[in-house]
């Protein structure tokens, strides 16, 4: 078995359905050189009554300008803490994805966490409002369970790649670094 704990395609489902992006930005990836894909990171609590967390993250997507046999394959730092053991998840994905991924540099780096509410809604209301207020729109608000964290950026990070390859796509072929399909 290549992913005992991921083997079953639902129980993925599940994990990526429970966490939410509340708040998305527009703006797609660099095709040359690194991006960076700043959020806010709203957790329900892991036991009732407990505080919801919120934490400020950045993810930082890098390619390399050269591409050599050391930088051919996709990179993650500091998606899951130790502690989760959900760190399984990125070879479910890459093993289903890995072309999407191949040669990505993708570094999370986030700040503390602070407790604000005892209601995710409440506080993803308040963080709209305020990026709103900034008028700031290249920050994401996401939202999951506590032990989820780390699905939460990564499905975050995901998305994004997903959204921005067919403009990056056509970005090579315009100067000429890939093939015009016929």
């Amino acid at each position: 078995m290549l992913f005992p704990d991921y083997e079953d395609e639902s129980h993925f489902r599940r994990l990526w359905s429970s966490v939410r992006i509340e708040r998305n930005i527009e703006y797609t990836l660099f095709t040359f050189g690194d991006s960076d894909l700043p959020y806010y990171l709203v957790c329900a609590p892991d036991k009732q009554g407990g505080m919801v967390k919120v934490r400020k993250g950045e993810v930082k997507i890098a390619r390399p300008l050269i591409l050599t046999p050391d930088n051919m394959h996709p990179e993650f730092r500091d998606f899951f803490e130790e502690q989760d053991g959900d760190e399984g998840i990125i070879d479910f994905m890459l093993a289903r994805r890995a072309s999407l991924f191949s040669n990505l540099k993708l570094t999370n780096r986030s700040g503390p966490e602070k407790l604000v509410s005892d209601s995710v809604e409440e506080v993803v209301a308040k963080l709209n409002r305020q990026l709103d207020s900034e008028d700031e729109d290249r920050v994401a608000i996401l939202s999951a369970p506590a032990r989820l964290a780390g699905v939460a950026v990564m499905k975050f990070a995901t998305e994004r790649i997903m959204a921005s390859t067919p403009g990056n796509v056509q970005e090579l072929r315009e100067k000429g670094l890939l093939p015009w399909s016929r």
